[in-house]
Protein backbone atom coordinates (compact mmCIF):
# COMPACT_ATOMS: atom_id res chain seq x y z
CA UNK A 1 0.00 0.00 0.00
CA UNK A 2 1.38 3.48 0.96
CA UNK A 3 3.96 5.36 3.22
CA UNK A 4 2.19 6.44 6.69
CA UNK A 5 2.59 9.91 5.89
CA UNK A 6 0.44 9.88 2.29
CA UNK A 7 -0.99 12.07 0.84
CA UNK A 8 -4.05 14.63 2.68
CA UNK A 9 -7.46 15.09 2.28
CA UNK A 10 -8.51 18.15 2.05
CA UNK A 11 -12.12 19.12 3.74
CA UNK A 12 -13.58 22.65 1.87
CA UNK A 13 -17.48 21.05 2.46
CA UNK A 14 -19.78 20.08 5.19
CA UNK A 15 -21.21 17.63 3.22
CA UNK A 16 -20.83 14.65 0.90
CA UNK A 17 -21.69 11.48 -0.26
CA UNK A 18 -22.48 9.06 2.34
CA UNK A 19 -19.41 6.49 2.85
CA UNK A 20 -17.27 8.98 0.54
CA UNK A 21 -14.60 10.10 2.85
CA UNK A 22 -13.72 6.76 4.23
CA UNK A 23 -12.53 5.86 0.84
CA UNK A 24 -11.08 9.22 0.02
CA UNK A 25 -8.66 8.30 2.90
CA UNK A 26 -7.85 5.22 2.13
CA UNK A 27 -6.95 6.47 -1.21
CA UNK A 28 -4.44 9.06 0.42
CA UNK A 29 -2.50 6.09 1.51
CA UNK A 30 -1.58 4.98 -1.97
CA UNK A 31 2.15 6.06 -3.26
CA UNK A 32 2.14 8.97 -5.54
CA UNK A 33 -1.05 10.22 -4.52
CA UNK A 34 -0.85 14.53 -2.88
CA UNK A 35 -3.99 15.79 -2.15
CA UNK A 36 -7.41 14.35 -2.12
CA UNK A 37 -10.14 17.39 -2.31
CA UNK A 38 -13.73 16.43 -3.09
CA UNK A 39 -16.01 19.18 -4.84
CA UNK A 40 -19.54 20.40 -4.70
CA UNK A 41 -22.51 18.22 -4.58
CA UNK A 42 -24.69 17.99 -7.68
CA UNK A 43 -28.05 16.17 -8.90
CA UNK A 44 -27.74 13.24 -11.70
CA UNK A 45 -30.71 11.80 -13.88
CA UNK A 46 -29.71 8.26 -13.20
CA UNK A 47 -29.78 6.40 -9.88
CA UNK A 48 -26.42 4.64 -8.60
CA UNK A 49 -27.10 1.97 -5.67
CA UNK A 50 -23.55 1.98 -4.59
CA UNK A 51 -21.16 4.40 -4.02
CA UNK A 52 -19.16 4.57 -7.21
CA UNK A 53 -15.72 6.78 -8.37
CA UNK A 54 -14.63 7.25 -12.01
CA UNK A 55 -11.52 9.16 -13.72
CA UNK A 56 -13.60 11.74 -15.52
CA UNK A 57 -10.58 13.98 -17.08
CA UNK A 58 -7.18 14.93 -16.42
CA UNK A 59 -6.16 18.57 -14.80
CA UNK A 60 -3.18 19.94 -14.22
CA UNK A 61 -1.17 17.79 -11.78
CA UNK A 62 -3.58 14.74 -11.87
CA UNK A 63 -7.38 14.09 -12.16
CA UNK A 64 -10.98 15.19 -11.62
CA UNK A 65 -13.40 12.05 -10.57
CA UNK A 66 -16.62 11.99 -10.43
CA UNK A 67 -18.34 10.00 -7.42
CA UNK A 68 -21.66 8.91 -7.65
CA UNK A 69 -24.24 7.19 -5.46
CA UNK A 70 -27.73 7.29 -5.76
CA UNK A 71 -29.07 10.46 -7.84
CA UNK A 72 -25.94 12.64 -6.14
CA UNK A 73 -22.78 13.54 -7.60
CA UNK A 74 -19.58 14.96 -6.60
CA UNK A 75 -16.51 15.92 -7.80
CA UNK A 76 -13.48 14.81 -6.38
CA UNK A 77 -9.72 16.37 -7.67
CA UNK A 78 -6.78 14.14 -7.00
CA UNK A 79 -3.65 16.17 -7.90
CA UNK A 80 -1.18 12.80 -8.15
CA UNK A 81 1.64 11.24 -10.36
CA UNK A 82 0.13 8.13 -10.72
CA UNK A 83 -1.00 7.56 -14.27
CA UNK A 84 -4.74 7.15 -15.26
CA UNK A 85 -4.77 3.30 -15.36
CA UNK A 86 -2.35 2.94 -11.85
CA UNK A 87 -5.22 5.52 -10.30
CA UNK A 88 -8.08 3.23 -11.07
CA UNK A 89 -6.52 0.61 -9.93
CA UNK A 90 -6.00 2.40 -6.55
CA UNK A 91 -9.82 3.78 -6.63
CA UNK A 92 -10.97 0.05 -7.23
CA UNK A 93 -8.95 -1.54 -4.03
CA UNK A 94 -9.97 1.69 -1.91
CA UNK A 95 -13.75 1.07 -3.11
CA UNK A 96 -13.39 -2.95 -1.97
CA UNK A 97 -11.43 -2.64 1.37
CA UNK A 98 -14.11 -1.38 3.86
CA UNK A 99 -12.33 -0.64 7.04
Amino acid sequence: MGKPDGGRLVLNHSTHIPGLIAVLERLTGYDGIQTVTPGALGRSKGHSPQLKLKVSVPIRGGYKLIARQGKTVQEVFIVTSLSENDLMSAIALSLKSKS
